[in-house]
C-alpha cells in the first residue's frame, strides 16, 4: 500500500527532475525562464479602469469625509502649538509616573527636553496630533469590527481576511488610492495611518473578549444584567488588559505611519524633516530627526504598556478625597496650570529661545565622513565579500557569478562538472544518512545556488511552494499557494516577485539564524540578556525609515545597504522568541536532565533547544513578516523588485502597478505565514499559547 509519505517523496522526485530537465535540457525553451508576454493578463490596466470609475461616482463623497476630518486634526494641532512648552513636557511627564513610575517619568522628561533642545518641537507636536487623531479613531474602528468578529462567526472570516491582506500589503501601496479618493494634504496621512493602525485593536479585541471566562458571565447573568449590561460591565472590563494592549499596539503602529503620512500629508513635521534630509542625503539631520521619531515612540510605547499591564490595586478606602485617591493627577494639574500661568510672563517658557538650542548635525555629517574616508578599504571589502560570494551567487548563481573578476579565477567547464559530481554525492549522502526527502531537498538547494534563484524555471518553483504547503497542511493550503502564486505569474510581475523573495529570504535566514543564536546566548547568560533588550526595544520601536539612515551613511546605496536594513529589523523577532522558549523550559525537565548526568552543553543543545523548537518556530514566522515589512522601505535604497513596483506606481500615479506589487508582496507574507504556522502546529505550539 502507498503511504502519504510515498506519494510525496515521489512527487518531490518528479519536481527534482523536471527542475532539472528544465534547466539542463530545455535551455532552447523560453517560456519555462520567462512566461510568455502575449498570456500575460492586463490585470493593472483593468484595476486603473475600476478605480477611476469608483474615484468618478464616490469622489465627492470621500472629499466631503476628508473635509470633516480635517476639523478635529487642526484643533488638536492648534491646540498643541498653543500650549507652552513647560505645560506639555509637565503633562506627559505625569502621565509616565502615572503608568510606571518615576524611571520612565525621568525618561520621558529627557525626550521633550531633547526635542527643545534640538529644535524640532513645533515639529513633533505636528507629529503627536497626527498620532492624537488617528488613535482613537483606529481604537474605535477597531473595537467595532473586534466585537463584530467576535459575536459573528459569519463575519469573522472576512474581517480575519481583510486584516491580513492590510497587515501584508505595505502601506505604499494603499497610498495611492487614498490620494485619489480623499486628495492630498494633512488628513490624506490621518486616514493611511487609521487604515494602518486599527488592525491590531481588532486582533486584540477578539482575542480580550473572547478569554473571559464563562464563570464571569454566568455571575453576572445570575444578577440580572441585561446583555447590554453584560457586554459593557462585565466582559469588557474583564479584558481591560487585552483591550489596553492592543490600544498600545495601535499606538505603535500608527507611530510607524508617521514618516509615510508625510509623503502624501506634505506637513512640517518630524517625519517631513526625516524624508527631505534623506533626500537631500543630509545624514546628520535626518539622524537627528529620526531619533525624535524613535523617542516619541518609547515614551508612547511604555506609556500606554505601562497602563495596560499593570496591577491595580483598589485598597482605597470609597470616602478618600479625590485628590488622595489620585496624587500624580493632582501634583500633574497643579503643576501645568502654574507653568501655563508662568509662561504668560516668562518668554522663554512660552517658546524655548533658539539661542538655547543645539543642533550637532555638522558633527555628525563630519564624524560619518572620517569613517568611511578612515575605514573606506574595510567598508569597500565587507560589501564586495558579500555581494560577491554571497549575495550574487544566490540572486543569479555559481555558473554566472564566479569569473575572474569576481572569484578570481573562471568556473570552467571541467569545474562545473565536479560541482555537479559533488553536489549528486552529497544529496545520495543525505538521502542515505536520513531520507529520501531528505536527499531531493539537497539536490534542489545545491541546484539552486549552480543557477541562481531569479533563474529558476517559474513552473519548478510554482510547484515547489504547493508542494510543501500540500506536504505540512494538506490540499486546502496547496490550492491557495498555487492559485496565488499563479496570479503572479500571469500578472506579469513574476520576475520582481523572485527578486523580492532572493532578498528577503537571505535577510530573513542570516536573520533567524544570527538571531537565534542571539537568543541562547542571552537566555544563557543574564549580562547578554541585559545588554540585547534595550537594543531589541530599540530597534522594535524605531521607525523603519530611520533604521535606513546609519546604513545609508555607511555602506551608501545599493542590495547589501538594503540587506542590512531588512536584518536589523527582522532579527528582533529571532533573539526575542528563542530566549522566551528556552527560558520557559520546564523546570522539571531540566532538573531530571541534570540528575542523569547531562553535561551543560548537552543540557543545551539536547534538553532545551528541541523543547523550545516549536517557539522558535513562531520566531521564524515573524522574522520572515518583519523582513517583508522592511523590504519596501529598503526598495528606496537602490533594490529592484516588488517594493520598487510600489514605488513606481505610487510616483506614475498608476494604481494598477502599485496595487498589484502590493498585492504580490501582501501573497508572500501570506504563504510565508500559512507555511510556518503549519510547521509550528505540526511540531506542537500555536502561535496564540504563547505572548512575548
Amino acid at each position: 500500500m502507498t503511504t502519504r509519505s510515498d506519494t510525496t517523496t515521489l512527487a518531490w522526485l518528479t519536481l527534482l527532475a523536471f527542475t532539472v530537465l528544465a534547466l539542463f535540457a530545455f535551455p532552447q525553451v523560453a517560456w519555462l525562464k520567462t512566461y510568455p508576454e502575449a498570456l500575460t493578463l492586463p490585470v493593472q490596466a483593468q484595476l486603473n479602469a475600476m478605480m477611476d470609475t469608483v474615484v468618478a461616482f464616490c469622489g465627492p463623497f470621500f472629499r466631503a469625509i476628508s473635509a470633516a476630518l480635517d476639523v478635529p486634526m487642526r484643533l488638536v494641532r492648534d491646540l498643541l502649538a498653543f500650549l507652552p512648552w513647560p505645560v506639555t513636557v509637565i503633562i506627559f511627564t505625569g502621565l509616565a509616573w502615572a503608568a510606571t513610575g518615576w524611571r520612565l517619568a525621568a525618561f520621558t522628561l529627557a525626550t521633550m527636553l531633547y526635542m527643545l533642545v534640538i529644535g524640532y518641537w513645533a515639529e513633533s507636536m505636528n507629529s503627536l496630533a497626527l498620532v492624537a487623531v488617528s488613535v482613537p479613531a483606529a481604537v474605535m474602528i477597531g473595537f467595532g469590527f473586534g466585537t463584530l468578529g467576535f459575536f459573528s462567526a459569519r463575519a469573522r472570516r472576512p474581517i480575519e481576511m481583510l486584516l491580513d491582506l492590510l497587515q501584508t500589503v505595505p502601506a505604499f501601496a494603499y497610498l495611492l488610492p487614498i490620494l485619489l479618493l480623499f486628495g492630498f494634504g494633512p488628513v490624506v496621512g490621518l486616514i493611511a495611518s487609521v487604515m494602518y493602525a486599527f488592525p491590531p485593536m481588532v486582533r486584540n479585541t477578539m482575542l480580550g473578549l473572547s478569554r473571559v471566562g464563562p464563570e464571569v458571565i454566568e455571575s453576572g447573568a445570575m444578577s440580572g444584567a441585561t446583555p447590554g449590561q453584560l457586554f459593557w460591565q462585565v466582559r469588557v472590563p474583564s479584558a481591560k488588559r487585552q483591550l489596553l494592549l492592543g490600544v498600545n499596539q495601535t499606538t505603535m503602529a500608527a507611530f510607524s505611519m508617521v514618516i509615510i503620512a508625510s509623503i502624501i500629508g506634505g506637513t512640517a513635521d518630524i517625519g517631513w524633516e526625516v524624508l527631505s534630509t534623506m533626500r537631500k542625503a543630509q545624514f546628520g539631520e535626518s539622524l537627528l530627526a529620526g531619533i525624535v521619531i524613535a523617542l516619541m515612540a518609547m515614551v508612547m510605547d511604555r506609556i500606554t504598556a505601562g497602563f495596560a499591564t499593570r496591577d491595580v490595586v483598589d485598597d482605597v478606602a470609597p470616602d478618600t478625597a479625590f485628590h488622595k485617591q489620585h496624587p500624580v493627577l493632582m501634583i500633574t494639574v497643579i503643576a501645568a496650570v502654574t507653568a501655563f500661568a508662568l509662561a504668560q510672563s516668562v518668554p522663554a517658557l512660552k517658546a524655548w529661545p533658539e539661542a538655547w538650542e543645539f543642533y550637532p548635525a555638522d558633527i555628525l555629517n563630519n564624524a560619518v565622513t572620517w569613517l568611511t574616508v578612515t575605514y573606506a578599504a574595510s567598508i569597500a571589502l565587507i560589501k564586495q565579500y558579500a555581494f560577491f560570494f554571497l549575495m550574487l551567487p544566490l540572486k543569479i548563481g555559481l555558473k554566472q557569478t564566479i569569473s575572474p573578476f569576481s572569484w578570481g579565477f573562471e568556473f570552467t567547464a571541467t569545474l562545473q562538472a565536479i560541482y555537479v559530481v559533488a553536489a549528486a554525492a552529497i544529496s545520495l549522502l543525505a538521502a542515505a544518512r536520513w531520507s529520501p526527502r531528505a536527499g531531493v531537498w539537497t539536490a534542489l538547494a545545491l541546484l539552486t545556488l549552480f543557477f541562481g534563484l531569479t533563474q529558476l524555471p517559474w513552473p519548478a518553483v510554482l510547484g515547489a511552494a504547493t508542494l510543501l504547503a500540500w506536504q505540512l497542511s494538506g490540499w486546502r493550503l496547496a490550492l491557495g499557494t498555487a492559485v496565488s502564486l499563479l496570479f503572479l505569474v500571469v500578472s506579469g510581475v513574476w520576475p520582481q516577485t523572485m527578486l523580492s523573495v532572493y532578498l528577503c529570504g537571505l535577510a530573513v535566514a542570516l536573520s533567524f539564524g544570527l538571531g537565534t543564536l542571539l537568543g541562547i546566548a542571552a537566555a544563557e547568560f543574564k549580562p547578554v540578556s541585559a545588554v540585547l533588550r534595550p537594543i531589541n526595544d530599540t530597534l522594535q520601536t524605531m521607525p523603519l525609515f530611520v533604521i535606513l539612515i546609519p546604513f545609508v551613511m555607511i555602506f551608501k546605496i545599493g542590495e547589501f545597504t538594503a540587506l542590512l536594513a531588512i536584518m536589523a529589523y527582522a532579527i528582533v523577532p529571532a533573539i526575542r522568541y528563542a530566549e522566551h522558549g528556552l527560558r520557559n523550559v520546564s523546570a522539571e525537565v531540566v532538573e531530571a536532565a541534570r540528575s542523569m548526568g547531562a553535561t551543560q552543553w548537552q543540557l543545551l543543545w539536547q534538553v532545551k533547544v528541541p523543547l523550545a523548537w516549536p517557539v522558535m518556530m513562531l520566531g521564524l514566522n515573524q522574522t520572515i513578516m518583519y523582513g517583508i515589512a522592511m523590504l519596501v522601505i529598503a526598495a528606496l535604497v537602490g533594490t529592484n523588485g516588488l517594493g520598487q513596483q510600489v514605488y513606481i506606481g505610487l510616483g506614475d500615479a498608476d494604481f494598477g502597478v502599485g496595487i498589484v506589487a502590493g498585492i504580490g508582496m501582501a501573497i508572500i507574507a501570506i504563504i510565508a505565514d500559512r507555511l510556518t504556522q503549519a510547521a509550528t502546529r505540526n511540531s506542537g505550539t500555536s502561535r496564540d499559547e504563547v505572548m512575548i
